[in-house]
């Protein structure tokens, strides 16, 4: 049975019907990705450069406020710190016992520990529910290779300057396990979702034809 692209676990967990979609346009990876991706191999040199320095990277923060949670990552996750600003490896292609893909960051912790890079805004807390699969895929395929238990990532949103840690519990393995099984039976266009928040955003919300409700009529005004 071949093996599931971390993208396509991350998007499943967002909406089967979007990654029906995705499959069939073949979508690439925009290059301003790769631009906003770039930041969280530069963190030490960032955090004690003048702002000049930060001028003309695609920040979505102001240079204050990015140094200022780069600055309360690398006091919260001290031990860790060195090895999320400096890896050990970057970009590592992993395979797991039912998904592939690239690990942004591999960190030489107690175990490999997988750090991945999101280009999006984070929420308040946490880590996104589709951002938090794919870095349980990660964690897995890592532990599937080297044969010891992962049980933590990192999160990074280099645009903010935010870094989180999550633990893989068996919550967050749930989620995941859900992902494999919709990609695995995905065969045609999956159910609409229903009045849902994420389809404000989707790309496909046209095409898709699913009918949002505004907030007068969910109010009933």
């Amino acid at each position: 049975m071949s093996k599931i692209p971390f993208s396509e676990l991350e998007t499943a967990a967002y909406c089967p019907r979007k990654l029906y979609y995705r499959r069939r346009d073949d979508i690439e990876v925009p290059d301003e990705v790769a631009e906003r991706r770039d930041v969280a191999f530069r963190y030490g040199d960032l955090l004690a450069g003048p702002d000049e320095r930060l001028a003309d990277l695609p920040l979505s923060v102001s240079p204050a406020e990015f140094r200022s949670h780069l600055d309360y990552a690398r006091g919260r996750f001290d031990a860790a710190w060195s090895e999320i600003r400096d890896p050990s490896e970057r970009e590592r292609l992993v395979e797991g016992k039912d998904c592939r893909g690239v690990v942004h960051k591999v960190l030489s912790l107690d175990a490999p520990t997988p750090a991945m890079v999101f280009t999006g805004d984070p929420p308040e807390q946490g880590v996104w529910e589709p951002q938090t699969v794919r870095a349980v895929a990660a964690a897995k395929a890592l532990s599937w290779e080297s044969g010891q238990p992962v049980e933590r990532a990192f999160v990074e949103y280099p645009t903010h300057g935010a870094i989180r840690e999550i633990s893989i519990g068996t919550r967050r393995k749930a989620a995941y396990r859900r992902s494999v099984n919709a990609v695995r039976s995905l065969d045609g266009p999956p159910p609409r979702l229903t009045n849902d928040a994420k389809c404000e955003a989707c790309d496909y919300r046209a095409e898709c034809g699913v009918k949002t409700r505004s907030l007068k009529s969910l109010l009933g005004l």
